[in-house]
């Protein structure tokens, strides 16, 4: 079959400010070009210097997204995956930390024969090539958003690599797209445009004229005020438009479509007229605003203060919501607070109860408490990762018996150590069972990506899922020690999905396969993963787990008073 033309690319830059919602404008954009029917896919560049977002504190960054290559990447890349429904790689996202350190290897290994290493061209050439590198995929269109504000330091490599690309393309195959912000004068009773101008002005005095604009605001900005970013801004007045805030976040591709913007993009690329098929998108919207059931599922965990540390989680819990037309109201509770004493107060009101993945000591007995709780009231439970760590140490003390049951990463000289720091495992994409040493940097040291599991049939997760084997991504160091499988599955426990083999510390003994996913048969809805399975909901096709999961918080509805 023969190749397709190498792939365009749409630059996306931001000004003004942070948070603007260039990965939510991009998204947008990739899935209206989608639904023309282009190959589509995204890239993030982020202009910090970690080497990627893994040991970031979520309270700072939010989430950390996982792709099933395991790269560990920055929160836009589950918008585009929902966005767009298609799977991003370990090539979609690049931060100045990870060029520069391939820089810095380059030199050591003496690819530059001796030379003076200098950003110019070393550094903005390794930024040129990882943007390049996506035509490895054999795509149409490539969306390329540069983190940051247009003004930052730390983004003027990224700005000076995507200049030179443009010249290095062409007009017909690279284009730029800034968006900036309106922020609306209550005194006045207008939006204004000064800072859009001081943004563009910005962005033309490091070489690059944007193409297009879109003005992000309160409201729809009128033909004057776009008459007039036009004129000070140096394109033509039909290459403004407006992203109007919007309450739900799916809206915006419908309503990029109505302001035009995907007919200026296709015609300064050369895409051709067929128009996007947006009703998938009318369809979705349609039904959100048609939701008559309600089911309010509390969060206990440690990162609740930022809704953006479970960004995916809120994503795929509403996914999950409106496969059974029922909006899903969040209730975030800080795990730090929650006693035995007053779980009962606390989640009074709970028709499910959800404990997130998570790092490290704090709150976790709460989120024992909370286990507890949800485990003898039987209320619908879903535990992620840490979730089902706490589950498992939860019912190890109160009905296996092992009062000092715990993890070795909360106790590491623990009597009873039912989860246990994984000392190697098997890699699905090598064959190659992979040793790690303990002492490995927090960010070599983890499971990461997309694994195997096989699912026990006439369970919870076999119903869930409908078939046997299935592939979900992790992100964690730590697994259910095999050796209390025996003990605790013989009072109850139901060790319903195992993963690929754990060699241990020694490779000749028998391998016990991993845990993946525990749950009770003697409960309306309990289960445990060790995957992050909202990594792979879409509002198009909800996660099996998650929609289970609201099901069974529904069927509570009729027990609260």
């Amino acid at each position: 079959m023969a190749r397709r033309n190498k792939a365009k690319f749409i630059i996306i830059t931001g000004g003004v400010l942070s948070s603007l919602g260039k990965g939510l404008t991009s998204a947008a954009l990739g899935a209206l070009l989608k639904a023309k029917g282009l190959r589509v896919s995204m890239q993030k560049l982020d202009p910090y210097l970690n080497l990627d977002p893994g040991t970031m504190n979520p309270h700072q960054h939010g989430e950390v997204y996982v792709t099933d290559d395991g790269a560990e990447t920055d929160l836009d890349l589950g918008h585009y995956e929902r966005f767009l429904g298609v799977p991003m790689t370990r090539r979609s996202s690049y931060t100045a930390g990870r060029i520069y350190s391939q820089v810095l290897a380059k030199e050591r290994r003496g690819e530059y024969l001796g030379g003076t290493v200098q950003v110019i061209p070393h550094v903005t050439d390794e930024v040129k090539g990882a943007i390049l590198s996506m035509n490895e995929d054999d795509l149409d269109v490539v969306l390329v958003e540069v983190g940051g504000t247009v003004g930052d330091i730390e983004s003027l490599p990224f700005l000076e690599a995507v200049r030179q690309l443009k010249s290095d393309l062409g007009r017909s195959h690279c284009l730029f797209i800034h968006l900036s912000f309106l922020p609306y004068l209550e005194t006045s009773g207008e939006l204004k445009s000064k800072p859009t101008q001081h943004s563009v002005k910005e962005l033309r005095s490091i070489g690059i004229q944007p193409d297009i604009i879109v003005c992000r605001g309160p409201m729809p900005i009128s033909a004057e005020s776009k008459a007039k970013i036009a004129l000070f801004c140096n394109v033509p007045q039909d290459a403004v438009f407006t992203a109007v805030d919007v309450k739900n976040i799916y809206q915006l591709p419908i309503k990029l479509y109505e302001e035009g913007l995907e007919v200026k993009v296709s015609k300064l690329l050369a895409l051709g007229r067929k128009e996007p098929d947006i009703t998938p998108w009318q369809s979705l919207v349609a039904r959100q605003a048609k939701l008559t059931k309600r089911a309010s599922v509390a969060i206990v965990g440690k990162y609740g203060e930022l809704m953006d540390s479970y960004k995916s989680l809120k994503e795929a819990l509403g996914h999950g919501g409106l496969a059974h037309e029922a909006e899903v109201e969040f209730n975030y509770i800080n795990a730090e607070e929650v006693r035995p004493d007053n779980v009962g107060k606390i989640l009074k009101s709970a028709q499910g109860v959800l404990v997130p993945g998570g790092f490290g000591t704090r709150g976790i007995e709460g989120m024992i408490a909370a286990v507890h709780h949800a485990r003898t009231h039987k209320i619908p439970f879903m535990g992620i990762c840490l979730g089902l760590q706490c589950a498992v140490i939860e019912f190890a003390r109160e009905v296996a018996g092992l009062s000092h049951a715990n993890s070795e990463e909360f106790r590491p000289k623990c009597r009873d150590n039912v989860i246990f720091r994984m000392t190697g495992w098997y890699d699905p994409n090598t064959g190659l069972r992979a040793q790690r040493d303990p002492s490995d940097d927090l960010g070599g040291s983890m499971r990461v990506g997309s694994y195997p599991c096989k699912l026990l049939p006439n369970t919870k997760a076999f119903a869930a899922y409908g078939t046997a084997l299935i592939h979900e991504r992790h992100r964690h160091r730590f697994e259910f020690n095999p050796k209390y499988i025996k003990p605790l599955s013989e009072v109850g426990l139901v060790v319903s999905g195992q993963g690929p083999d754990d060699p241990l510390e020694n490779p000749a003994l028998p391998r016990p396969k991993l845990v993946e996913i525990i749950e009770l048969a003697d409960h309306p809805w309990f289960l445990g993963c060790q995957f992050h399975p909202e990594f792979k909901s879409s509002p198009m096709t909800p996660h099996p787990l998650f929609k289970a999961f609201i099901g069974a918080a529904l069927g509570q509805s009729g027990k609260k008073g």
